[in-house]
């Protein structure tokens, strides 16, 4: 049992259901697995599951708890700040494979 602490200025989802809600309500938490800990009240990029960078979100809260089958999960709730543009995206993007998630293929 430990905290990893995730990077400030990244959060990316692993589910599109858990995206699309925040893009449709401006709302929305996500899971991760794992107690983290996440910049609460802080503005992040959040990245698409294909790590594509797609909004500015702000971290509302940060829960770490063991749910009911006794894993370790993070839950993450965020407001949409706005949309990226089409050309922040795909700077942000890049940017993003040369610093965190490895060269595109």
């Amino acid at each position: 049992m430990g905290f990893a602490t995730e990077f400030n200025s990244v959060c990316k989802f692993k589910s599109d259901q858990e995206l699309y809600e925040l893009l449709e309500y401006g709302r929305g938490k996500m899971v991760k697995s794992g107690f983290r800990v996440f910049p609460t009240g802080q503005k992040v990029i959040a990245y698409t599951p294909a790590n594509e960078a797609i909004a500015i979100v702000r971290i509302l809260a940060s829960i770490a708890e063991i749910n009911f089958q006794g894993e370790e999960v993070t839950q993450v709730e965020m407001e949409l700040v706005r949309k990226l543009t089409e050309e922040e995206a795909r700077i942000q993007t890049a940017l993003a494979f040369e610093m965190f998630f490895g060269e595109k293929a």
